[in-house]
């Protein structure tokens, strides 16, 4: 078998829904298999995906939330592919985005890892797809707010390039590299693992690649980033990287980088409990927040959306042609998936959109509308 695909969900099974169905049009003619790990989710995911997909899939459940490294490789050890893909469940990949990078790393034995061209959901693309090393200095830089080398700026975006950190959101491995450097590090609970993993690749002799191939991370939509608990996990993971691979150093070294993480995580707190208060007090309207919604389709496509607009109260717009969007202030252009495919949608992103227009989906075939901050049925 040619490759596996680890999928794991908590919580959101529309999006690991239009997830897989995007992995299955980009993998047509390629020996395959999808494992999906279900955290304990509460939203009926497990009985949802079933119903969906069956056999086409292999679920494998959890009586509770393991963490995104101990579920990633339970599935990672029955795998039976050749390239294990690490795929996160708020993302879609292009039809020929997973293609080109088997490709690839075919043609680069030595490539023990590869990353992609992620878009945000504003079809942006995400700088988090090419990243350096944090070594001492370069992550005092990046708390200090200089990211220029953390993110790896120099590198242009349409070309292949070694890189020193492959993202957890979509992240190709060989597994003769799994085989030599070990599975994800179970210490970390969430974020983290990647930079871990790539850093003892690296370390192994073999590379990481950033591959011009594109997809699209609605970036977090299985966490909760306004909660306290993100900001502890997300922080406690810089330590236990920096504790494991830089501890031995110097404390003139290593002191003002602890502090810089946690002041870091301080400043979060603190920002978070402002919008809060700002919020809770009646500052800031959620009609603020709420978009105007352009519907993309056939005419099939706009006659649900129509009935689903005034079904949901959305303000919202129709065309047929994407030469007929203007963009204008906060705005959600909600794309027929079964028409134009996930390729297509990323690339009118990339040329159409403005900072506030998001990336929307709707399947005919599903009835499901996916936005960034809620799914509308």
């Amino acid at each position: 078998m040619k490759l596996s695909v680890v999928i794991v969900n908590y919580n959101v099974r529309y999006y690991v829904e239009q997830c897989i169905n995007s992995v299955f049009k980009a993998t047509e003619g390629i020996g395959m298999e999808v494992l999906v790990v279900d955290n304990h989710s509460q939203d009926g995911s497990v009985e949802y995906l079933r119903k969906h997909f069956g056999k086409r899939i292999k679920l494998i459940t959890s009586h509770h939330n393991l963490g995104f490294a101990r579920a990633n490789n339970i599935a990672i050890r029955q795998a039976c592919g050749d390239y294990i893909l690490l795929l996160n469940p708020d993302t879609f990949v292009g039809e020929q985005s997973i293609r080109q990078v088997i490709e690839f790393m075919d043609e680069h034995p030595k490539a023990g890892a590869a990353g992609v061209m992620m878009h945000n959901i504003n079809g942006v693309c995400a700088p988090e797809s090419r990243r350096g090393m944090p070594t001492p200095l370069v992550s005092l830089f990046k708390m200090l707010g200089f990211s220029r080398r953390y993110y790896m700026k120099h590198l242009p975006w349409d070309e292949p390039n070694p890189i020193d950190v492959i993202s957890g959101a979509f992240c190709m491995l060989r597994r003769e590299t799994i085989s030599k450097v070990g599975l994800l590090d179970e210490d970390f609970f969430m974020y983290g693992e990647d930079i871990d993993l790539s850093y003892r690749i690296l370390k192994a002799g073999f590379q990481n690649w950033y591959i011009p191939a594109s997809i699209v991370h609605y970036k977090g939509e299985s966490t909760e980033k306004s909660s306290f608990r993100y900001v502890h996990v997300f922080y406690q993971a810089m330590l236990i990287f920096f504790r494991k691979h830089y501890g031995h150093l110097s404390f003139l070294v290593t002191a003002p980088i602890q502090v810089a993480i946690y002041g870091r995580a301080f400043i979060a707190l603190v920002q978070m409990l402002y919008h809060r208060m700002r919020y809770s007090l009646g500052f800031v309207n959620r009609v603020d927040y709420q978009p105007t919604y352009v519907f993309l389709g056939t005419e099939e496509m706009l006659a649900q959306c129509k009935e689903l607009s005034e079904r949901s109260g959305l303000t919202a717009g129709f065309i047929t042609d994407i030469e007929q969007f203007q963009p204008n202030g906060h705005q959600c252009l909600v794309y027929d998936v079964e028409y134009f495919g996930y390729a297509a949608i990323i690339s009118m992103a990339s040329k159409y959109h403005q900072k506030q227009t998001l990336i929307g989906t709707y399947s005919t075939k599903t009835h499901v509308l996916i936005t960034l901050k809620e799914i509308l049925l």
